[in-house]
């Protein structure tokens, strides 16, 4: 304990930004010092100590209970020999002593409005905790952003980031770069108009805040020098023209999945979700989908990190009529598509596509279906970045009051926000996957502040014609498009993936399991039952010369609501209880930390 803390007061003596600090931990793979592993979000570890010959043999070192039930998102931290482990509401932060085996070394339990549970669209889940400049950074889901000190837990400043009597919540991971850290909201079925808001580390000011609709000025956009697909917007507040009447100022576009940074460029990156009413027909402009893309809703930005202002922006699903939150993770990797070493950026998208762009410039490589049951489009057009929509398949097209069936995949997602992993051994991308199909059917909304704005009725099942679960983990080449292997799962693979340097890739189920597969062929080396299902993020560092991983256990998230908020309705919870309603005869509830090593 001692030696950490010298350690790291040296370092933030020496440096001029508090990055600099976060940049010299993630490089030392003993830690885990960032949720995603690194600014990157490759979720990569170097360490090997852990292979494809031994994992069979790993066993637990100890575990902890989180006294929350309810749905664990993210990770804990590991700096030095401390680790940082968060809740879901009431948001509970521990430091725990990693010697001494969980040793709790100060909590905080922030006090709440409880009141703000009704307004979290799909469970009171929390991405996790942040460190930098030797504090603890905690995103509250009543919007307060917090600033605890690491090594007392004593509160230093914290500020709020929104009001939840409106429907904005807190569920994401900020993000430290240089002087500022990032958050985002979320509240997309309550009309919340998305916003990332930079703050000044030391004291919580606020520094910047950028807008996902509106008008220019709010969204931070240059038309002449922000570019699309490498050509300048051109147009003027596209974030106004685009939708029907005022609906952009209840637009949705919220900002609550993850943020990957690139420190040469300065850029920050990020996706926005859903644009506001699920029911299209209400946003469409003179009632027609031309027009009417909802930007910049479903949208990629990356931002320059000291002003906020949008280098480029891409838009995956211009007016979105399935619900597919455009959050998920930008993973940067230098990779070689159609022989050429880019500088890219992945994301594997809720529509069941994954795009490939050059993260400097924006330009669009490659676009392809991740799941082969994909059918809302049939295709991303490469020149204009447009999907081809399947007319069967939409629900603007077929009409409000109507059920459009055999939609593929449902409003889950083909991956929701459990983030995948890319590793650099063998070049490719490891990816927690849904195999769920819907009928969605929209209906007239009206919006009256704080409560939902959802407008659609959802009903979703296993995909069908296919393995007959809900889930598949797998290994996808982004430079060719193209899965690689694929491994099935009976539920939903919502947990983060993990890949390490000892070839073995490692994921959790919705029944609790912790799985190691092969990282060349998929061939399953180890399965383990936690105490709850996992839906946290897999992560791996080094304590008394051993590597560990480790793992959140907690089943709730939006696939397990029905089983954390004791929900019966099939179409409940956005439609998700139908889908898992067996899930309570393989798991129950239950935040534990479980910790694992080889055995001596």
């Amino acid at each position: 304990m001692k030696i950490l803390l010298t350690t790291v007061a040296f370092i933030t003596a020496g440096t001029a930004y508090a990055n600099d600090e976060v940049m010299k931990l993630q490089k030392d793979p003993n830690n885990w010092a960032m949720q995603l592993g690194d600014y990157s979000g490759k979720r990569y570890s170097p360490l090997d100590q852990i292979n494809t010959q031994n994992v069979k043999d790993l066993r637990v070192d100890w575990s902890f209970s989180t006294g929350v039930l309810r749905g664990h998102e993210g990770g804990p931290l590991v700096i030095g020999d401390v680790m940082y482990v968060h809740t879901p509401f009431p948001n509970i932060v521990y430091a725990l002593s990693i010697p001494e085996k969980g040793r709790i070394l100060w909590k905080y339990e922030p006090r709440q409005d409880p009141n703000v549970i009704p307004v979290m669209c799909c469970d009171t889940v929390n991405r996790g905790v942040t460190y930098a400049d030797g504090k603890i950074f905690l995103a509250q889901a009543d919007n307060t952003l917090v600033a605890l000190d690491a090594k007392t837990g004593e509160e230093v400043w914290k500020v709020k980031n929104g009001d939840h009597a409106k429907g904005e919540t807190l569920t994401a991971n900020p993000v430290v770069v240089k002087d500022k850290i990032f958050v985002g909201i979320s509240g997309g079925e309550f009309g919340v108009r998305g916003h990332l808001t930079a703050y000044d580390i030391k004291d919580g000011k606020q520094i910047w805040r950028a807008y996902s609709t509106g008008p220019d000025a709010d969204v931070k956009i240059d038309p002449q020098k922000t570019t699309m697909l490498g050509k300048p917007i051109g147009d003027r507040d596209l974030g106004v023209s685009t939708w029907n009447g005022d609906e952009w100022k209840i637009g949705g576009g919220t900002t609550w999945g993850w943020y990957t940074y690139d420190p040469e460029l300065n850029l920050i990156y990020y996706g926005t979700g859903n644009p506001g009413t699920w029911n299209p027909a209400q946003r469409a402009k003179d009632g027609k989908r031309e027009g009417s893309d909802n930007k910049w809703s479903m949208s990629i930005f990356a931002r320059d990190a000291d002003t906020g202002e949008v280098k480029w922006v891409y838009q995956k699903t211009p007016f979105d009529e399935w619900d597919y939150d455009g959050v998920n993770e930008n993973i940067l990797a230098d990779i070689t598509v159609k022989g050429k070493q880019v500088k890219a950026l992945v994301n594997f998208d809720r529509n069941g596509f994954v795009y490939t762009l050059d993260r400097a410039t924006g330009e669009l490589l490659v676009a392809e279906k991740y799941d082969p049951t994909v059918n809302w489009a049939t295709h991303v057009d490469m020149k204009t970045g447009r999907p081809a929509v399947n007319e069967k398949y939409s629900t603007f097209a077929n009409g409000p009051d109507t059920n459009s069936e055999g939609i593929c995949p449902a409003a889950l997602g083909t991956k929701d926000q459990q983030p995948a992993s890319f590793s650099p051994d063998t070049g490719l991308f490891y990816v927690p996957t849904n195999h769920i199909c819907m009928d969605y059917e929209p209906f007239e909304v009206a919006y009256s502040a704080g409560q939902p704005y959802v407008g659609a009725t959802l009903s979703m099942y296993p995909a069908p014609n296919s393995h007959g679960g809900m889930g598949n983990f797998i290994a996808y080449d982004a430079a060719e498009g193209k899965i690689v292997w694929s491994k099935p799962e009976a539920f939903a693979v919502w947990s983060g993936a993990l890949t390490t340097k000892g070839g073995v890739a490692f994921y959790g189920t919705l029944e609790g399991f912790l799985v190691a597969v092969d990282m060349k062929d998929g061939k399953e080396l180890y399965r383990f039952k936690t105490p709850s299902g996992i839906i946290g993020n897999v992560n791996t560092f080094v304590a008394d010369g051993k590597q560990h991983i480790a793992v959140l256990s907690g089943i709730g998230g939006w696939a397990g609501i029905g089983l954390a908020a004791g929900l019966n309705d099939p179409h409940a919870g956005l439609g998700a209880v139908g889908a898992h309603a067996s899930l309570g005869q393989y798991t129950n509830l239950g935040g534990v930390l479980t910790v694992f090593t080889l055995p001596d």
